[in-house]
């Protein structure tokens, strides 16, 4: 059964009120890869009575369809930031979402939980607690830069004039939350939760406050990048402090992080009684595309520690790598053959980075990321042991399953890690080239210029030069008619229209190709590139960093390599 949706629903499970109603800028898919799905299912089995109301119709009494929950209301903008679902980076609307039936952009709000949020108030004067979730929250939950407004806004919770805001990945704490609420306990000492205070608790770190990083003059933007560093390093749960900014007389207070959740939590995660499918009340208005993507795909981790400057997983799902166990992956594999749709093929086995499984440093796990150096970055950490061995036995188990005829992995792989496994990183390429690979390998080099790739946080050109060297050699011993895919990031801080020309000369004479997975960089909240952006520096070195803000020149910079033409998707 799906969470219900409606009051009908409601009525056939004999409930007469729900203790949670969770609102998403996306159609309910009831998926793993879905967080509004995922916190359902977690809430359900921890016992509280939970609904979903995907997309509410802003102009109607939409919102009122399941009552009023008992407990809180969780509001998200849905799996991506709305504005990033709605605009490119050179600001145009988008026209297709692939997260709304039919697949027109036509449902989801620019500033999506912002708009929940007055929607809720408009229609429930003086209602349960207001708890602000998923990436869209997460990622602005202290001041931000905002691209769209150009400025720095405050933290989302007192824009949205919610009562808490919940960080991260939020099994554990959104439980925590739903048990404190119920049982009429005080939540403002749970990890991963934001909430706001008269006053600072005197052990929590102050960051610059709000009105000290507001503004385009130099200084602020010096406090806004001492901001985002002390943010930064206070991202760890093991490491961490508690974080308060003072925005005019009142205090945001970012309590601690949760710990990543266990392999055994994770496991039972994924145990969860997801139905795999679009509710049916969405059906009649079309197909979502994202389902073709994610419905027959397998998740086998969480986390990242490659922590590319332009990516937000690090903050959101955390730098320390999480796995599933092999037998927890297997068991849904073996639910994903017994689906009726299932055709054979598994659509993807990975995670933000599909080759990090079973990869992860022993010392992190006991004394938490290391406040002075990154784990592949600008080199591969000594203390890093990179053994593919764990995804070579997990990918041998799969393909042997009965029902299965391929299973691939088309997340991104870092070659570099692949390189760096002098023990069974050629084992695991040939694997993945003879079995699990559909006709090309994703691989993200993104630039090819040292001082480009030194911005981003990427390895050098060398690594991937001698990657392709060796899956050209595999594909060719396998008789295999496979390419690599290249993505590529234009117009990102320290790239100029000169960078994006010594990358189209290195892409034809060394990778004979000119590369059309190419997006210009949009800087999204909490990322060390968006601060790059806004700054005009380079945070790590200090000094000036050129930034391209001129969208026609951004745009010519992606034209380099795809010609004239419209921009693609993010």
């Amino acid at each position: 059964m799906f969470l219900p949706t409606t009051s009908q629903e409601l009525q056939q499970l004999g409930w007469d009120r729900l203790d949670v109603i969770l609102v998403s800028g996306d159609a309910y898919i009831d998926s793993p890869f879905i967080g509004i799905a995922v916190i359902g299912r977690v809430l359900e089995a921890a016992g509280f009575r939970v609904g979903i109301i995907a997309q509410p119709d802003l102009h109607s009494d939409d919102i009122r369809r399941l009552g009023e929950p008992r407990l809180f209301w969780g509001i998200s903008g849905g799996c991506v930031d709305s504005m990033v679902a709605n605009h490119t980076a050179s600001g145009k609307r988008r026209k297709q979402d692939d997260y709304t039936p039919g697949g027109l952009n036509t449902r989801r709000p620019d500033r999506a939980v912002l708009a929940y949020a007055n929607l809720i108030r408009a229609h429930f004067k003086q209602t349960c607690p207001l708890v602000l979730g998923g990436i869209e929250a997460s990622l602005r939950r202290i001041a931000h830069y905002d691209c769209w407004a150009n400025t720095v806004r405050r933290s989302i919770l007192f824009d949205a004039k919610a009562d808490y805001l919940l960080y991260g990945m939020a099994e554990r704490s959104v439980v925590e939350l739903a048990s404190c609420l119920r049982d009429g306990q005080d939540p403002r000492r749970i990890r991963g939760l934001c909430y706001i205070s008269k006053e600072r608790p005197a052990d929590y770190l102050e960051l610059p406050a709000y009105s000290e990083v507001a503004g385009a003059e130099r200084a602020r933007r010096m406090a806004f990048t001492r901001m985002f560093r002390l943010f930064y390093e206070n991202n760890d749960a093991l490491t961490a402090q508690g974080l308060a900014q003072l925005h005019s007389d009142r205090w945001l207070i970012q309590n601690p992080p949760q710990p990543p959740l266990t392999q055994e939590e994770l496991d039972r995660v994924h145990s969860l009684p997801y139905q795999l499918d679009l509710h049916p009340s969405h059906k009649q208005q079309g197909q979502v595309r994202a389902l073709e993507t994610i419905r027959f795909a397998l998740i086998t981790h969480r986390g990242c520690y490659g922590e590319c400057n332009f990516c937000a997983i690090a903050v959101h799902q955390g730098r320390t790598v999480t796995c599933r166990s092999r037998q927890s992956i297997l068991a849904e594999a073996r639910r994903l053959t017994k689906h009726p749709a299932f055709k054979g093929r598994i659509h993807d086995v990975g995670g933000p980075t599909a080759n990090m499984y079973g990869i992860e440093c022993r010392k992190k796990l006991t004394k938490g990321c290391c406040p002075d150096r990154r784990c592949l970055f600008p080199d591969i950490c000594k203390n890093m042991v990179v053994d593919h061995g764990e995804q070579l036995r997990l990918l041998e188990e799969l393909r042997s399953l009965p029902g299965v005829k391929q299973a691939v992995v088309s997340s991104g792989i870092r070659y570099d890690l692949i390189l760096a496994d002098r023990k069974n990183g050629l084992s695991y390429l040939r694997q993945v080239v003879r079995h699990h690979v559909s006709g090309q390998m994703k691989v993200a080099p993104e630039h090819c210029q040292p001082h480009v790739l030194a911005c981003m946080g990427k390895p050098g050109a060398d690594s991937l030069l001698r990657f392709r060297e060796l899956f050209t050699r595999l594909t060719k011993e396998e008789g295999l008619p496979q390419f690599l895919t290249y993505y590529i990031i234009a117009a990102h801080p320290g790239c100029a229209q000169a960078d994006m020309l010594a990358l189209k000369d290195f892409a034809r004479k060394e990778l004979k190709v000119l590369p059309k997975q190419v997006q210009i960089f949009t800087p999204t909240p909490s990322t060390w590139s968006t601060v790059m952006y806004w700054t005009g520096e380079n945070p790590f070195t200090g000094q000036p960093c050129s930034v391209e803000k001129d969208a026609r020149r951004r745009e010519r910079q992606k034209e380099v390599l795809t010609g004239a033409g419209q921009e693609g998707g993010q």
